[in-house]
């Protein structure tokens, strides 16, 4: 059975997150999935928080790849890769 999370954002916040994540060929809630399947796994956030332009730049990066007809997977094709890996012992991440 699924359940529901529901988030308060402001309506500026929410329409950037649509914006960045409909550029990534993700809907919003697909990326709020990879975010807690990805916290799950790693035991904690899945990134480092902080400040730093070079996060900014790989961001850029991607929605410049997606505008000019790049592809993503799907986070469902992303954890069958990893989970493919890590059955076959390969490393994966640091």
């Amino acid at each position: 059975m699924a359940k529901t999370i529901q988030v308060r954002v402001d309506d500026q916040l929410k329409d950037s997150a649509d914006r960045l994540f409909s550029s990534l060929g993700l809907d919003t809630s697909t990326a709020i999935r990879i975010f807690l399947v990805a916290s799950t796994e790693s035991g904690g956030i899945p990134f480092a928080v902080a400040h730093g332009v070079e996060r900014d730049a790989a961001i850029r990066e991607a929605i410049s790849y997606r505008k000019s007809g790049g592809s993503f997977l799907t986070a469902e094709q992303s954890l069958a890769n990893i989970r493919d890996a890590i059955k076959a012992g390969v490393a994966y991440g640091p």
